[in-house]
């Protein structure tokens, strides 16, 4: 990559807000570009909610506590392309069988495979006629992967002439129908098992949304994991950040950890710096020409700029969708566990039930407002480094509102809120249950968890959410928001709560908008990579 402003004797300054994904990635292709860089992060580690824990009371486990599916593999190895590397090099990357095991309520569990014609064979033998209908499905989800990969997520929006292109012209109505239409009726309309549905469908907790709100267009979602399949990186994670982490320093950028942000400061309206509280309580003024927040954007708006200079103000976020908020608890179990896989989705009968109780607010069905489909990780199926031997380590995810009223868990404090550990207790006898591990609770040693006060507090989370705004049809593609500020020149927005969307591959893509927004490129699709 070449840097396109003229040259100067002394290199441009930049900043970058938060040391998560998205402002790791940031940082190293700015840095690339020619750029001096500075990363500020209030905590103590990188990789904002893509962390890791290990505690002294429970010696040889490790826990990832947050992103744990390696999916859309092309957007990783294209990002370590274009900082000279690959993603062979970088990681250690295996692939899962299963993919995942689905518990379904009143079903047994059933393994679903990774590659198109596994996939198919699958479907057919749950439902008959089902696998001619899933090859259709997914011929129209790798046609839809492959035009937003194309048009609707390397792009800035900046320039609507690209989406107009004959290739999107030559499907507009498809499109139009697949925006405008929800994942769940799509899904509905040609699969009739349950299960199958539920398959097809949960990746809208992916989007930090539900099916009836999802735009059908993201059944793209499925060419990811029954076609592409499912990896996993040795070393969880913690192994990916390590390596966005080890290649921003390898281009010289710096990172100053436990330093909180607490103001973006302006001149003329134009971004001069930040203003940081340092790890002694000090006040310091950090310029820079160019400033890029990988922060929560509400945080970001809301908190850091003054109430005349903000693009997205309250009223902004007011009509908004957060998306979902979860309680996440990290168990450490004594003995195997040969009853889960490494991936495990338990889905209740309820399913609308579940979402209702998620999106909608309190649920007589569901008096502690937590879902019943939930989602276990279970990595010590797949690596042995991350438990002592016979052990297990158990990474729960429970979706519940996006509120911070939900409480804190117990990672962060002396002990969690009554209402996110009776979320967590009930999570714990629901796998008991359906799992089918009647001592499970008489055998875990080690257990912490963490709730949407927690998101809150600790990562600026707007609502507590855990994942970043819902991707309903109005917060998709540029209805997102732009990754620019409107009134505040040189200030550039990354992460999971700007656009393309949520998850480590947009957030990938994310610090790439934003060097395209630096070059003045208004062209869709992918920077081209070292090299080529």
């Amino acid at each position: 990559m070449s840097r396109t402003s003229d040259p100067q004797d002394t290199p441009r300054k930049a900043v970058v807000i938060g040391a998560g994904v998205a402002g790791l990635a940031t940082s190293a292709l700015l840095a690339r570009e020619g750029y001096r860089v500075t990363v500020v992060e209030r905590i103590d580690t990188v990789g904002g909610r893509a962390g890791d824990l290990t505690v002294e009371d429970a010696p040889g486990f490790r826990w990832d506590t947050g992103p744990s599916w390696y999916l859309m593999p092309e957007a990783f190895d294209h990002f370590f392309r274009l900082l000279g590397t690959s993603a062979a090099e970088q990681l250690d990357l295996v692939d899962l069988t299963p993919a995942y095991r689905v518990f379904p309520e009143q079903h047994e569990p059933v393994d679903v495979p990774s590659g198109r014609v596994e996939a198919v064979a699958f479907f057919e033998s749950i439902e008959p006629g089902a696998g001619r209908a899933l090859e259709d499905y997914l011929d129209s989800a790798a046609d839809a992967y492959d035009i937003a990969l194309d048009r609707f997520l390397y792009t800035t929006f900046s320039d609507l002439r690209p989406l107009v292109h004959r290739d999107v012209r030559t499907r507009a109505r498809r499109l139009a129908g697949l925006l405008t239409g929800s994942l769940e009726d799509f899904v509905n309309s040609r699969f009739r098992d349950t299960r199958l549905r539920q398959i097809l469908t949960y990746p809208a907790v992916f989007l930090s949304s539900r099916p009836e709100s999802t735009p059908a267009l993201y059944h793209l979602m499925s060419h990811t994991d029954l076609v592409q399949g499912v990896k996993y990186p040795v070393g969880g994670f913690t192994s990916v950040v390590r390596a966005f982490h080890r290649l921003a320093l390898e281009q010289g950028v710096e990172f100053r950890l436990n330093t909180e942000v607490t103001a973006i400061t302006t001149a003329g309206g134009r971004a001069t710096g930040v203003r940081v509280r340092t790890p002694d309580g000090q006040v310091e003024d950090i310029p820079a020409d160019i400033v890029v927040s990988g922060a929560d954007l509400h945080h970001t708006e809301n908190r850091l700029l003054p109430a005349s200079m903000r693009t997205y103000p309250e009223k902004y976020f007011a009509g908004r969708d957060p998306g979902i908020g979860t309680v996440l608890v990290m168990l450490g179990v004594r003995g195997r566990l040969p009853q889960l896989a490494h991936h495990n989705l338990l889905f209740s009968q309820d399913w609308s039930t579940d979402f209702a109780a998620v999106f909608d607010g309190p649920h007589e069905e569901r008096p502690l407002g937590a879902s019943r489909s939930i989602y276990v990780s279970m990595p010590s199926a797949t690596e042995d480094g991350v438990a002592p031997p016979e052990h297990e380590n158990l990474f729960v995810l429970v979706p519940v509102p996006a509120t911070e009223s939900l409480g804190h868990g117990s990672l962060f404090r002396e002990e969690g809120s009554a209402t996110v550990e009776a979320i967590a207790d009930a999570a714990i006898d629901q796998i008991t249950a359906w799992a089918d591990v009647p001592d499970l609770r008489e055998r875990i040693v080690a257990r912490h968890t963490v709730g949407p006060a927690d998101f809150a507090e600790r990562y600026h989370a707007w609502r507590g959410g855990s994942i970043g705004p819902a991707h309903t049809l109005r917060q998709s593609a540029f209805l997102r928001g732009k990754n620019v500020s409107g009134k505040v020149d040189n200030l550039y927005y990354a992460g999971a709560t700007t656009v393309p969307g949520v998850g480590v591959p947009m957030c990938l893509i994310s610090a790439e908008n934003v060097i395209k927004r630096l070059r003045g490129d208004t062209s869709p699709g992918a920077l081209p990579e070292v090299g080529a």
